[in-house]
């Protein structure tokens, strides 16, 4: 009896200890069978828009990245028309892409996206390429020269250089590097599973693995995606190196900087007029830009501003407007076959809006900020009233409960809070003295 009882505590003491055993390797079997946490994540960065210096700085250190964090390949999502970069740069981000250590694929989507200009010879030197229903590639221009071998897409070459073909014609004539049924690559998740058991630089991606799910059936699942887009602030800057904001952005700030100029003070149009004057500075900085064009654009400003400070647009409106049309058409070059001018629809709201802007919206401001509903302008000379600030020759004046620009004659400056008195109106600029000590030539402007 006491040598059953002392196996039974053994046999007992054995299984308390075993227990913990057994369940660790339960937890492995079942994290064995949910493949999907063992595979390597693929990473995924966003090419979309104009590929500016940023664009392409993003893709270098988003390579540099991927080379290290533990990914097994990096999937370029594009949508773009064109590179404002220059064919140097382009050439040197594509040797980069060309000598990744780890697979790089491209892949052509959502459907309606674009693979337009430079940008598209990425598919050149991309390890694996995919496009989904509805895009097109294509108007490559002339192939680059990267690491002294010429850039190719077979018999697609001369059909590409400055036409461009949707999915099926590209498969067809092998332009993709990775050979699909009829439907494409439609999203990302069909690119993972495109991705399992390829062959690329010696080794064999794994992207999709067999999982149990809920109810304990063997089912497909792809590998973690990890995705990663442009900061805010670079984003910011991509977004403003594009013709439509750039274009829109220097118009609003423009405008609204006039508008400031012209109605007696700083306030929030003068600070949202610098911001966009900036941005828009910015964007122009970035992108292929006529000199005539801008020009012309600057030049039209000056022209509006003439007839701005009488609040009455004249002949210098028309000529204003006239300068502004053709700085549209031209402000911005062509880069590699690329028409880099906004749309249409950028353009009428550009003009429009200007039109609207200077021949009916600034006049009416200019006039009702400088207007009093109880007196005429002429009944002004004579009142008193006190300096808003230093005047010297000139300033901002309070007569009357309104602000007014005004000016002084130089030999009598006055000091923030002094009391002044308006001899005379030119235009809406009130000329003012000092109630005592006024110089000659405005107690004799009085007297007629």
């Amino acid at each position: 009896m006491r040598v059953g009882a002392k196996r039974r505590m053994l046999c007992g003491l054995a299984l308390i200890v075993a227990a913990p055993a057994f369940s660790f390797l339960s937890a492995t079997s079942a994290s064995a069978a949910d493949g999907s946490e063992r595979l390597a994540p693929v990473d995924v960065v966003e090419v979309s828009g104009l590929v500016d210096s940023i664009v392409a700085d993003n893709i270098e250190s988003s390579l540099e990245r991927s080379q290290s964090n533990g990914a097994q390949a990096i999937i370029l999502q594009m949508n773009t028309r064109g590179a404002v970069i220059g064919r140097e740069r382009m050439t040197n981000l594509l040797g980069t892409i060309a000598a990744s250590k780890i697979p790089v694929a491209i892949w052509v989507g959502p459907s309606g996206a674009r693979a337009y200009g430079l940008p598209a010879q990425m598919l050149a030197v991309a390890d694996v390429t995919a496009m989904a229903p509805g895009t097109r590639v294509g108007r490559t221009g002339t192939l680059l020269t990267v690491n002294d071998k010429q850039l190719t897409f077979g018999i697609a070459d001369d059909e590409l250089h400055s036409g461009s073909m949707g999915f099926l014609d590209a498969r067809k004539k092998n332009v993709l590097k990775f050979s699909t049924d009829d439907r494409g690559v439609p999203v990302l998740r069909n690119m993972l599973y495109a991705l399992d058991d390829l062959k690329v630089r010696g080794t064999t991606l794994n992207t999709v693995t067999d999982a149990l799910d809920a109810k304990g059936q063997v089912t497909r699942e792809a590998t973690t995606v990890r995705f990663f887009k442009l900061g805010l602030v670079p984003r910011l800057l991509h977004t403003v190196a594009s013709p439509p904001s750039a274009y829109l952005m220097l118009t609003i700030g423009l405008a609204l900087l006039i508008f400031e100029f012209f109605t007696a003070g700083i306030g929030v149009g003068a600070l949202v007029g610098a911001v966009c004057l900036i941005l828009g500075c910015m964007g122009i900085g970035a992108l292929p830009m006529s000199g005539i064009g801008v020009g012309l654009l600057l030049a039209s400003m000056v022209a509006f501003a003439i007839d701005v400070q009488v609040g009455v647009p004249r002949f210098w409106t028309g000529v204003g407007l006239f300068f502004y049309t053709i700085a549209s058409f031209t402000m911005f070059r062509s880069v590699d076959g690329l028409n880099m001018r906004p749309s249409w629809i950028t353009l009428l709201v550009g003009i429009g809006g200007i039109a609207l802007t200077f021949v009916a919206g600034m006049p009416s401001m200019v006039r009702t900020r400088f207007a009093t509903p109880t007196i005429g302008r002429d009944n002004l000379v004579g009142t008193t009233g006190i300096a808003v600030g230093e005047i010297n020759p000139v300033g901002i004046v309070m007569v009357d409960g309104a602000k007014w620009q005004a000016r002084t004659n130089r030999a009598t400056p006055l000091s923030a809070n002094d009391p002044i008195r308006v001899a005379s109106i030119d235009g809406i600029t009130l000329q003012v003295e000092p109630l005592e000590g006024a110089a000659k030539d405005y107690r004799e402007a009085r007297k007629h």
